[in-house]
């Protein structure tokens, strides 16, 4: 199996030793990314624009394989407070549509964020 990283401006650099996506097998999975804005830095208040925020951050990722969140199939949600789950589910809504993607959804302790998300999406057959 081959695989190969995936690279873009357009989120947040990797603050480890980590990929920002990986394609391998038909499918590109994210690393786990949190609610910086990638020009900036700035963190939004609150779970619902951090998760809007989040959520463009995987796009780019998403895009530079010239993919969507429309082409995601799994979804892992880390919350600070499961207690923001209906604020952080409002949000996550806006940016998918049936059929949904499965989703895992847990509570975690994050640095200083509310919410970070990874992904899996399918590949076009080539």
């Amino acid at each position: 199996m081959t695989k190969s990283a995936i690279s873009t401006a357009g989120a947040p650099q990797p603050a480890g030793p980590y990929s920002q996506g990986i394609v391998a097998g038909g499918f590109l999975y994210t690393a786990g990314f949190g609610p910086q804005d990638p020009a900036t830095g700035v963190v939004p208040e609150g779970v619902a624009e951090q998760t809007r925020q989040v959520l463009r951050n995987v796009s780019a990722v998403l895009a530079e394989r010239g993919l969507t969140l429309e082409d995601c199939v799994k979804t892992t949600v880390h919350l600070a407070d499961l207690a923001d789950f209906a604020e952080f589910n409002e949000a996550y809504q806006e940016f998918f549509a049936p059929p949904y993607p499965v989703r895992t959804t847990v509570g975690s302790q994050l640095a200083s964020i509310l919410v970070e998300i990874d992904v899996v999406a399918v590949l076009p057959r080539e």
